[in-house]
């Protein structure tokens, strides 16, 4: 039996090509010569072979894409951005050529602010002919911002080429409101009315006063009286909030010296009358607003007390706001009581 078994299995063993010869793919095969049987057939076979591939392959050619952000799916957006960062490093070069870049701190601080104002959301998604979040929103004022910032320093040291060049790209971003904006900003100058006061607003917490300030006239006696005095009177001034006397309207002492301290501070007590309307908050926030109102009033009667004033930080108004209260706790910070069972 194993004298058999051999010779059928040389019968029905599977033969593979790659048994006898290593298998070569169709494409290196075109240059292959041919052996002396049947050469006109197969020639003609492989011509056509390959006039079959040649037209399959050239149905399913792509071009290259215009723009190498083409798979991001926001191709347009990110062209952009690409711009922009590279409008960036050639800013940073020129002016780095103009031995402009790295300022010190000094004349960094010394370089004028910009004032920019871009467009906002729904123009920039114009322009950019593509949907924009409001993340990427941002990223794109980031880098309108950091070119505005090189934008300044090169105005600052009249690099005309420079700021010519910056400036054409920061004026595709700008919006056309600017000019209003930049208007609106400006705070109109405070005067006096026609009876000599003044009128400001004051605000603190929830608390707003609007406080009307008069200088006090001094009663001079006449020269026929007696008992003329020969120095000057000192004048009290009077101050009404509500139509109430002052102390009779705030009768913790904190809350007056609250009131005062811009006239300590000042130098002035006793020159203005003071009459105040104060609505909203308690009797700290209403004594903080008037208090606020007062020295932006004093401002506007004596201009050079601006600077002691604002060194005292009493001609601003003060941002602190009562904590709002937190779901599971009491109060802001407040928590209930643990009980174990």
């Amino acid at each position: 039996m194993n004298v058999l078994r051999n010779p059928v299995r040389q019968v029905l063993r599977r033969s593979y090509a790659t048994a006898h010869r290593p298998f070569v793919p169709p494409a290196q095969l075109a240059n292959v010569r041919r052996g002396p049987g049947g050469v006109k057939r197969r020639r003609r076979r492989d011509q056509d072979e390959n006039k079959d591939v040649s037209d399959w392959q050239g149905e399913l050619q792509k071009s290259p894409p215009s723009s190498p952000t083409f798979y991001t799916g926001r191709s347009e957006y990110f062209d952009q951005v690409v711009l922009l960062q590279d409008a960036i490093v050639q800013a940073r070069r020129s002016l780095k050529t103009h031995y402009l870049l790295p300022l010190p701190e000094f004349a960094r601080k010394s370089v004028p602010a910009p004032l920019p104002m871009w467009k906002d959301q729904k123009e920039m998604c114009a322009d950019f002919q593509s949907p924009m979040s409001r993340s990427r929103y941002r990223r794109v004022i980031k880098l309108l911002n950091e070119l505005n910032g090189y934008f300044s320093i090169a105005k600052a040291a009249n690099a005309t080429d420079v700021k010519v060049a910056i400036g054409s790209i920061v004026a595709l971003f700008e919006s056309g409101k600017k000019a209003a904006s930049l208007a609106e900003r400006q705070k109109k100058p405070a005067s006096l009315d026609q009876y000599g006061r003044s009128y400001t607003v004051g605000k603190r917490k929830t608390s707003s006063a609007r406080v009307w300030i008069i200088p006090v006239h001094a009663q001079s006696k006449q020269d026929g009286e007696e008992g003329a005095p020969d120095h000057e009177e000192i004048t009290t001034s009077t101050i009404l909030v509500n139509n109430m006397p002052l102390a009779e309207y705030f009768p913790i002492p904190v809350d007056r010296e609250r009131i005062m301290r811009p006239f300590k501070v000042a130098g002035v007590v006793g020159a203005y009358n003071v009459f105040a309307l104060v609505r909203g908050g308690g009797t700290t926030g209403q004594s903080g607003a008037l208090s606020h109102g007062i020295a932006k009033g004093l401002v506007i009667h004596e201009p050079q007390l601006a600077a002691v004033l604002k060194k005292a930080e009493l001609t601003r108004r003060d941002p602190r706001m009562v904590e709002r209260k937190k779901t599971g706790l009491a109060k802001a910070r407040k928590r209930y009581t643990w009980v174990k069972r």
